[in-house]
């Protein structure tokens, strides 16, 4: 384990006010004021800081405040405790904001070698791939990044956020979550929409190890009104899933299985997830468009090779395309 600051978890408390409106009811303003021992002017004053953060505040007289919905709070004991012990042994820290830019960028700081896991309620400039904005609101999705340094098998790097899809998708299985599949290289989809993400970057290599950083984002619970900028058919896991589960429980299972996947790849590289992933895929098969700058080439996607590459049939011939050149759309039916 490496060494990281005494304390262990770096953990970020709720803004108490937050707290305290999370379960969705009405909670009058001098009970709030006598709960956070301040006046009902600076409780007025926060509900402000609230709303221009991005939180749906309701006022009425008489009944004080709510907000629109009761929200989940991310636990850190709660989400380790869903690791396996092994995981929770690798894993050196966890650190859990309030709000960041992005949780990928937190980890970026850190040159100490330590495994940590950076988790947010929200993120102010989220990325996807080729540095799409991934909407990030409070309270609602999952947005993880996880920092390692891992000794690269002759495998490409970019196989690495193939095999946390794979990974991704067993874990979400096994909580229940119907119809989870993958699109290549890096989407987590229900049916044909998408409902997550993986964003892998390497930041550079020292004696043979790579630092990786895997940013994933699920949508786990995003309101409808926060996806207006949304340009693809997207869903969410609640929706999805034959009873309610906690976002720490989601939180420590993709926490675990991006965990299980490094350890993996790092043994094996991306060949023992290719028939995994083959399980999940819901391109196979399919008529796709490739989209090479503005040009569109129409091809029939039939599965994956051990390098991570999509291989697809145009005109009878069959080839190997890569994430880094082109992107992929399903035909429209």
């Amino acid at each position: 384990m490496s060494n990281v600051p005494a304390g262990g978890d770096d953990v970020e408390t709720a803004d108490p006010l937050v707290a305290a409106l999370a379960g969705g009811d009405w909670v009058s303003g001098p009970a709030l004021a006598s709960r956070l021992g301040v006046t009902r002017s600076a409780i007025s004053a926060r509900i402000a800081r609230l709303r221009r953060a991005g939180l749906d505040v309701y006022a009425v007289s008489g009944k004080g405040y709510r907000l629109s919905g009761a929200i989940d709070l991310l636990d850190a004991r709660a989400l380790r405790a869903e690791l396996s012990p092994a995981h929770r042994d690798m894993l050196d820290q966890v650190i859990l904001r309030q709000s960041v830019d992005s949780t990928n960028n937190v980890l970026a700081g850190y040159r100490d070698g330590a495994t940590r896991a950076c988790l947010a309620e929200r993120q102010t400039a989220g990325r996807g791939r080729a540095g799409r904005a991934w909407i990030s609101p409070f309270a609602a999705n999952l947005y993880l990044s996880v920092g390692r340094d891992l000794i690269l098998p002759r495998a490409p790097v970019a196989t690495v956020s193939l095999a946390v899809g794979v990974a991704m998708a067993e874990a979400l299985d096994d909580l229940g979550v119907a119809g989870i599949g993958l699109k290549w290289p890096n989407d987590l989809w229900i049916g044909r929409d998408k409902v997550g993400g993986i964003l892998t970057e390497a930041r550079g290599e020292i004696g043979g190890a790579a630092r990786l950083i895997v940013g994933v984002g699920v949508n786990i619970a995003m309101p409808k009104t926060d996806a207006s900028s949304i340009d693809q058919p997207w869903t969410r896991l609640i929706d999805h899933m034959p009873r309610p589960v906690s976002r720490s429980r989601v939180a420590g299972r993709c926490l675990d299985a991006v965990l299980s996947a490094l350890c993996e790849f790092e043994r094996g590289g991306f060949a023992p997830f290719v028939s995994r992933w083959s399980r999940y895929d819901r391109v196979a098969g399919q008529p796709v468009d490739l989209i090479e700058n503005d040009r569109r080439t129409p091809a029939m996607a039939r599965g994956i090779a051990e390098d991570g590459s999509l291989l697809v049939e145009i005109d009878g011939h069959r080839r190997a395309v890569y994430a880094g050149d082109i992107s992929l759309r399903l035909s429209a039916a």
